[in-house]
């Protein structure tokens, strides 16, 4: 989970401020220094730390919040409520022009940050928007980058324009430009060139890319795993060729959060997406509110029901849930649930977006081995259709052909067969145990599948 270390130091100071109930003023600097010492860990600019400190400081020793009853949560409030504003207040998404205009947006940043695939994932989004979009590989340096846009953009089902890699940029993008007019794309994405960091032949060859064609935004691709470095290169590109807005790659990684709490308050621009994985779906637009509460330990409830939203077929659910309560269900449910579960980030990234539970990430990898989820799968994926329609099929032999494709010992087999039947057993005793109204009408149990 993205910001683990920052989350656990944070919810850690906080536990610690509520367990004294009534505060001093030497309290709340002493809590505020130790704020300023995780935040700086996590690799935040020194100058967005000292002025993010100071302000909640002074908001905190005021005599309404050190007077109040519950002063601890008082102090909390304050420094969700600044980094929000910190994070940038509202979520912003990219302005397209009506549809029957073209926008152009032009993507920038080092090599490395994921400019290319970022590119093929905000052409996805636009696409399923109904816009018809065209991919511009104008990357001529990177070896295979034109070959990875293409891929990518065959995979989203998105146009993809490239005249190979001995074409100067400039003459690539003006091209096309004109084929998008000619063919009505009313989204034409530009994937650039990078450098392993900031050069002046990069920097005007943006600048001539920006002179050629009516560039409506140029979005500056920063990798969140740079840490403070990020707001370094968020710079230069600012101040030398103009941003409209940023979007953060590889948050599902061991961020430190350093860029996502720097980028905004240094360019005074807004984090548009954040890159949550490596799927081209995985790209989610940005919320302020919800990445604090992320880093602050409060969970990220609305982004949790999203995803299931987006995961779940609503008539498999139903259909799952009549199975369930006639406790009839087999291995061919639990694989449709596993797959919902893995297309809402797996379980691990469904637990950190639960109130309290993101300072605890290091306990929920000892809980939860993906490993073993991913040994389960291939144990029934080893069994026959028959198999999985109905377990009392597994004898002996069957259980162990079913081992050895798995490549796991029998045991492990045997263990699964086992824990199957006593959910079953459960599951047909649960009417009972909620004293015969489960599903009934008045007020009746409803299973939460």
């Amino acid at each position: 989970m993205a910001f683990e270390g920052l989350t656990e130091k944070l919810t850690n100071i906080f536990d610690s401020m509520r367990k004294k109930g009534r505060l001093t003023e030497d309290d709340v600097r002493l809590a505020m220094k130790e704020v300023k010492m995780a935040l700086l860990e996590a690799d935040v600019n020194f100058k967005v730390v000292k002025q993010f400190t100071k302000t909640v400081q002074e908001k905190a020793v005021g005599q309404d919040v050190m007077n109040g009853l519950n002063p601890a949560q008082m102090v909390i409030k304050i420094v969700h409520d600044e980094m929000v504003s910190l994070l940038g207040n509202e979520a912003e998404e990219l302005k397209l022009k009506s549809a029957g205009e073209l926008t152009i947006i032009m993507m920038i940043g080092l090599q490395g940050a994921g400019k290319t695939t970022t590119a093929a994932k905000l052409a996805g989004k636009f696409k399923s928007a109904g816009r018809k979009v065209l991919l511009v590989a104008g990357d001529v340096y990177r070896p295979a980058a034109i070959k990875q846009l293409e891929i990518n953009g065959e995979k989203q089902g998105v146009d993809v324009f490239s005249m190979g890699d001995r074409q100067n940029p400039v003459d690539i993008v003006k091209a096309a430009a004109a084929r998008a007019k000619e063919q009505s794309y009313n989204v034409m994405i530009i994937d650039t060139a990078g450098r392993l960091q900031i050069d002046d032949a990069m920097m005007q060859e943006l600048e001539a890319i920006k002179a050629a064609v009516p560039v409506d935004s140029t979005i500056l691709v920063v990798d969140a795993m740079t840490g403070q470095e990020a707001v370094n290169v968020a710079k230069a590109f600012q101040e030398r060729v103009g941003i409209e807005g940023v979007i953060l790659t590889k948050c599902d990684g061991d961020t430190r959060g350093g860029a996502a709490l720097s980028v905004r308050a240094v360019t005074g621009r807004p984090i548009l997406y954040a890159g949550m994985g490596e799927k081209l779906s995985d790209l989610e637009v940005f919320h302020p509110k919800r990445m604090a509460d992320r880093i602050l330990g409060m969970g990220d409830v609305m982004t949790l029901i999203e995803k299931a939203q987006a995961a779940i077929d609503e008539e498999k659910a139903a259909e799952m849930e009549k199975k369930l309560r006639k406790a009839n269900f087999d291995f061919n449910d639990y694989l449709t649930s596993m797959e919902q579960m893995r297309n809402m980030g797996g379980i691990g990234s469904i637990l950190s977006m639960l109130p309290g539970m993101s300072g605890k990430m290091g306990n929920i990898a000892d809980m939860v081995d993906e490993k073993q989820l991913s040994r389960v799968e291939s144990i029934i994926r080893s069994m026959t259709p028959k198999e999985r329609s109905n377990p009392d099929l597994l004898n002996l032999s069957r259980k162990q052909r079913i081992a050895k494709g798995a490549g796991v010992d029998i045991a492990e087999v045997n263990r699964l067969v086992k824990q199957f039947e006593q959910a079953k057993k459960m599951m047909k005793q649960m009417p009972q145990m909620m004293g015969g109204r489960m599903g009934g009408k008045r007020g009746g149990f409803k299973l939460p599948f």
